[in-house]
């Protein structure tokens, strides 16, 4: 009869594993595509989708010259374009208290005075006011944010003579070399218009938790600090995408910026405006790749996939049969394949699990006690994995 070797870890192994664990990310989520209930106020579900036809006083692109097509979408739009200032508050060591002050951009996109922007323009911001290039000043205040995708909702109370709203185009349909036109606020300069093309798409970025943020839309449109949360438009006068970052050795512009697509927008503003937040579901597991761990010197019995470190009590690897490293030392589930996509690391997950919503079932290709099996897990969503009142690992 042959031996199969049985995986353990040393109670130093053990301990570092659970630091590592702590130090990656854990429970994976997935995009809710709930439009909610809130948009029967103010608009269809179909009406947040689709692209929102052209604004007036935008001529066909095709019969004006390229100048005179800039000028007519920034009259057409930039009223709409909010800048936006933050201000926090914090004690330092002895007790005084210190001021800070930020400041970006946001698009009103509806009359009931919601702006969206980023949420690194809002997080941690105390006092929050907006002004649409005038002397007027609107006290703001956030309504929800969502760190994954670096998105967040404010409103302002709509004046007397309404708002210019920021008509939202489609992201799925962008070419490279595609004019584009950006709005914001660079250096406190409100309201600055710079155009350019589409340099490329589907590019990755992370929000500043680390979390990926796909098919992002990259441009030279110039973009500086204070241009975060403000439109990136096409020749139509159509938001397609967000502008979040830049890639700069200095902290200015080199023609290397990226925006959040509008359609990942879509998705999660009418929880952002109904919930505050949007509603995940989670795996519930510390999932630490195989791959890091070999590198820190563990010995795996396979090459690729997600250690299952850690189950949250009551969450969906839990509920699925999910097995987690012991305290005796013996390893884990691990996850070698979603759906028939391998797992290398958490980003894979990410991107799997992006597509589904609360309720879905994945199937997972485990390796379990030197063989492969197959178990499905129905995801379930945050209150799911915090029902023992513990807090998720996420």
């Amino acid at each position: 009869m042959t031996n199969k070797p049985v995986y353990q870890l040393s109670a130093r192994q053990l301990i570092l594993l659970a630091f590592a664990a702590a130090l990656i990310a854990v429970g994976a989520t997935a995009l809710l595509y709930s439009l909610g209930s809130y948009w029967n106020n103010t608009g269809s579900a179909s009406s947040l989708t689709e692209a929102s036809p052209v604004p007036s006083g935008i001529s066909d692109p095709s019969t004006v010259s390229d100048e005179q097509n800039s000028i007519e979408v920034y009259r057409a739009v930039a009223p709409g374009v909010a800048f936006i200032n933050t201000t926090s508050y914090q004690q330092d060591m002895w007790g005084d208290t210190q001021e800070g002050k930020g400041n970006g951009s946001g698009s009103v996109i509806d009359t009931e005075g919601h702006i969206l922007t980023n949420y690194h323009v809002i997080e941690k911001a105390q006092k929050l006011t907006v002004s649409f290039g005038g002397e007027k000043v609107y006290p703001a205040k956030v309504i929800g944010g969502d760190p994954d995708t670096d998105l967040a909702v404010i409103q302002i109370e709509p004046p007397a003579g309404g708002v210019t709203v920021v008509p939202m185009g489609d992201s799925n349909n962008l070419v490279v070399g595609q004019k584009v036109l950006a709005i914001g606020n660079p250096f406190g300069l409100d309201r600055t218009l710079t155009t350019g093309v589409i340099s490329g798409l589907q590019r990755p970025i992370r929000a500043r938790n680390n979390r990926p943020i796909d098919a992002a839309i990259q441009t030279d449109a110039s973009i500086n600090p204070g241009n975060s949360g403000g439109p990136l438009l096409d020749k139509f006068g159509r938001m397609i995408g967000i502008n979040s970052q830049i890639l700069s050795p200095a902290g200015g512009s080199v023609g290397v910026g990226f925006a959040v697509p509008i359609n990942t927008a879509k998705r999660v503003i009418p929880q952002l405006i109904q919930n505050g937040a949007v509603n995940r579901p989670k795996l519930g597991a510390s999932l630490p790749s195989v791959e890091d761990l070999a590198q820190r010197g563990y010995r795996m019995p396979v090459q690729q996939g997600l250690l299952v470190y850690q189950l949250v009590p009551g969450g969906s690897a839990e509920k699925a049969g999910l097995h987690g490293v012991t305290t005796d030392g013996t390893l884990g589930d691990i996850l070698i394949s979603a759906d028939g996509q391998k797992l290398a690391d958490m980003d894979d997950l990410f991107r799997l699990l992006d597509k589904k919503q609360i309720g879905d079932t994945v199937n997972f290709e485990v390796y379990r006690s030197g063989k492969t099996t197959t178990v499905p897990v129905k995801l379930f969503g945050t209150q799911a994995a915090t029902t023992t009142g513990r807090r998720p690992t996420e």
